[in-house]
């Protein structure tokens, strides 16, 4: 089924601003949450679809590339989507954004017995960091989709524990700072009169649990350096600096918490002869003065391959022929761009004293000399260039 427009699931224009989507996002998520609709399948749907649409259009650079790519541009067609792929879970989204609602429904991370930022034990769950790699792809890549192979270094789970980074399963204790909690309360006296604040445990970082025993082979990090070959899927018609979001496979984080995103990155490899124009693309003809004057047939590369291009006799400089149908496709799947044929006409530097005659013959001729309407054309042509 086709994903809805991000500005419709919101009911939000185009032109709005941050301030917005984020008030549409938080009356949206009021009104499906999980909390107000218990055993409402649908209503999970709808709170989810929310949460996708507000993590895309409360982000610039991901609002910026969803208004010009649409869905494909925020990473929906990558090979495991992205957070803004369509695989968003509860638990992702009281992570993310459950800071957003203050005190409703238990701080919107009270779902399933999960709290925001919090695994089930009550410790807070610490997430990788997210990995971007570049790569490249040349124009037969582009116009096609590819597959594509690629080797990461990254942080894995530890295998000698199994990411826990402990000795073994009676190596973890909780903590006797927070109790558990992940967090410790501090009391303030001011002008104001008695303030509570929250902060992060300092003795077990949020985890909620302390190692009595590390692991040999991570120091009790739960990770270490390694490579994974991963696959991924680009769509046909990607561009320069487009991103795709794979979910889940950058670095894992410390003691079996979310691993994070790896980020995709396009470069577009030069191409010798064509030059990419969104999705068209250009080849600079040069054809000899007998061609143009003449007429002939020519050969011009495209894509796979090359096409056959007819000449006319008297093809001017600065004709641009259009072969509808042979550039690139769009990444939307709205259509294939054209080759455009720029003919250039190539003057001789250097004639021999016979080439001098034969040119000095001809130009007694008025077949040689433009008449006023032929002026009058090149004059206008030009007019509108500068205009």
């Amino acid at each position: 089924m086709s994903k809805r427009d991000y500005y419709e699931v919101l009911g939000v224009s185009k032109s709005a601003t941050a301030d917005e989507i984020k008030s549409a996002y938080r009356k949206k998520a009021i009104q499906y949450h999980p909390d107000k609709n218990p055993g409402d399948k649908k209503a999970e749907e709808k709170f989810k679809e929310a949460a996708e649409a507000y993590d895309v259009l409360s982000n610039q650079e991901k609002r910026q590339r969803y208004d010009q790519f649409g869905h494909a541009g925020v990473g929906s067609s990558a090979a495991s989507g992205g957070f803004s792929g369509g695989s968003m879970s509860m638990d992702d989204i009281f992570e993310q954004f459950g800071d957003l609602f203050g005190g409703h429904f238990g701080g919107f991370g009270s779902f399933g017995g999960f709290s925001n930022s919090r695994s089930r034990s009550g410790g807070r769950v610490q997430r990788g960091s997210d990995l971007r790699v570049k790569v490249k792809l040349n124009l037969k890549e582009i116009a096609n989709g590819v597959e594509k192979k690629i080797k990461v270094k990254k942080y894995v789970p530890c295998k000698a524990c199994h990411g826990s980074g402990t000795d073994d399963e009676k190596s973890m204790a909780t903590c006797q700072t927070c109790h558990g909690s992940g967090y410790v309360t501090r009391v303030a006296n001011t002008l104001f009169g008695h303030m509570k604040t929250q902060s992060v445990c300092p003795a077990c970082h949020g985890e909620g649990k302390v190692i009595t025993k590390k692991c040999p082979e991570c120091n009790g990090e739960g990770v270490v350096r390694d490579e994974e070959v991963i696959e991924i899927n680009l769509p046909a018609g990607v561009m320069e600096d487009m991103q795709f979001s794979i979910r889940g496979k950058g670095n894992a984080a410390r003691r079996g918490g979310m691993n994070g995103d790896l980020l995709v990155v396009i470069e577009e490899e030069p191409d010798k002869e064509l030059i990419r124009d969104e999705n068209d693309l250009v080849y600079n003809l040069l054809l000899s003065v007998p061609q143009a004057i003449l007429g002939d047939t020519v050969e011009v590369p495209i894509v796979e391959g090359r096409a056959k291009v007819k000449i006319d006799p008297g093809t001017q400089p600065g004709k641009v022929l259009r072969l509808r149908g042979k550039g690139l496709p769009s990444v939307n799947g709205y259509g294939t761009g054209d080759l455009l044929v720029n003919v250039s006409v190539y003057i001789p530097e250097t004639l021999s004293l016979e080439e001098k005659a034969n040119i000095r013959q001809m130009e007694s001729s008025p077949n040689f000399h433009p008449n006023q309407s032929i002026k009058e054309k090149i004059f206008n042509k030009f007019r509108n260039l500068v205009g």
